[in-house]
């Protein structure tokens, strides 16, 4: 972006905030309320899984979605290599990379170490509205993933 359109003081502050809503996102969904993820969307912001056929538009639909996430899931999300890059003074792209750890059936404590559910990135679109960056669009690219294993029920011997 060229520093006549934007400062940079601006446009880093911009890209900071995009910076943390990629971060609340994951942050939501593995320590928070997943269904709280859809206030970081616009109103008719759109989260799309090409592959798995998926694409859940506005922030209604978001909400239900990511709600529809079982009780019983342990995730956690590492998110790397963040590159924002800002359009104008209210747009703007970015990529991220991730590795998603997950199971089900988890009743708490510790349990042992799993390989990663899903590696991939992330591709985002964001817009500025009412001096607030939000996600318009994110859709997720998984080369690597597999399904969510269910651990065995308490008490239960193994198999």
């Amino acid at each position: 972006m060229d520093d006549k359109v934007m400062p940079p003081v601006e446009r880093m502050l911009a890209e900071r905030a995009c910076e943390r809503v990629i971060v609340d996102f994951i942050h939501r969904l593995d320590l928070g309320e997943p269904s709280s993820v859809a206030e970081l969307f616009t109103p008719d912001g759109v989260w799309d899984w090409p592959f798995g056929d998926r694409r859940i538009e506005g922030r209604e639909a978001l909400r239900a979605y990511f709600a529809s996430r079982p009780a019983d899931r342990l995730s956690r999300r590492l998110m790397t290599n963040i590159l924002v890059t800002v359009e104008s003074e209210a747009t703007a792209r970015a990529v991220s990379y991730l590795t998603t750890y997950r199971v089900d059936g988890y009743s708490g404590g510790m349990i042992e170490p799993r390989l990663p559910a899903n590696v991939g990135h992330y591709e985002d679109i964001f817009r500025k509205i009412d001096g607030v960056w939000l996600l318009a669009s994110r859709t997720v690219f998984l080369p690597f993933g597999g399904g969510t294993e269910r651990l065995p029920a308490a008490g239960a011997s193994p198999a």
